[in-house]
């Protein structure tokens, strides 16, 4: 049986998000791992499979898939999983894409943008991030969270409803990625603070495991900093 090819990266978000549901919904897949901090994204080779050079995409016999969100509906759609994850109602899978289509320039946005400022860029080319821009990307990040605990999960468990869907893994995979720039988003947050444990729960062990990177990445900035203030 050919089987759906996965390209993805852990430290990205939304690969995170593609194999944690894949594994959950028992959806078979081949695993094909991308080191993006070596570089593997710009090889001719990987051009010629996405010319957009980014993870994660899909190969499903033929039929290629570059848009994380994009992906997720196409899965729900072709293979056999619960309804709750992306609902045939249509009104609750308006809710369903409202959140969806908030959170590009939102959680996924605001949270993407510090991390890469703050960690992702001075790890990768060893000089300081400036402290003014990441000053500015903080505070618009602090203002999304906001947003989560106060708005979107003011009065009920999940972001859209009663029951967990599809939405809820993408926004909990982007909220832990400014974790690795030392940052927490959880304190002050106990709206937020419960739903990333209803998350987590329902998928575990694949949260966990995908999630390792966070952690991994997150001692290493930790050493970084580290070495940065002995220098100064």
């Amino acid at each position: 049986m050919v089987k759906l090819k996965f390209y993805y990266d852990f430290l990205s978000q939304p690969s995170r998000t593609l194999y944690i549901f894949m594994k959950k919904t028992k959806i078979p897949f081949e695993p094909k791992p991308v080191n993006l901090r070596q570089g593997e994204h710009l090889t001719k080779e990987f051009e010629s499979l996405n010319p957009f050079k980014k993870v994660p995409f899909i190969d499903d016999k033929g039929i290629i898939l570059i848009e994380s969100v994009s992906i997720l509906r196409y899965l729900c759609r072709t293979y056999n999983v619960a309804d709750h994850w992306y609902p045939k109602d249509i009104q609750k899978q308006a809710l369903v894409d409202q959140y969806l289509e908030w959170q590009h320039n939102n959680t996924r946005a605001h949270c993407t943008e510090y991390f890469r400022h703050k960690a992702l860029w001075p790890l990768k080319t060893g000089q300081a991030a400036n402290t003014e821009k990441v000053t500015i990307l903080e505070n618009r990040m602090i203002e999304n969270l906001n947003l989560l605990e106060n708005i979107w999960l003011k009065d009920k468990p999940f972001l859209c409803g009663d029951e967990i869907s599809v939405s809820d893994l993408v926004g909990a995979c982007e909220v832990e990625q400014p974790r690795i720039a030392g940052f927490d988003p959880l304190v002050d947050r106990p709206n937020l603070t419960k739903w990333i444990a209803r998350v987590q729960s329902k998928f575990s062990p694949f949260y966990e495991e995908a999630h390792q990177v966070v952690e991994q990445t997150a001692d290493e900035y930790k050493r970084y900093v580290s070495k940065l203030s002995k220098k100064i």
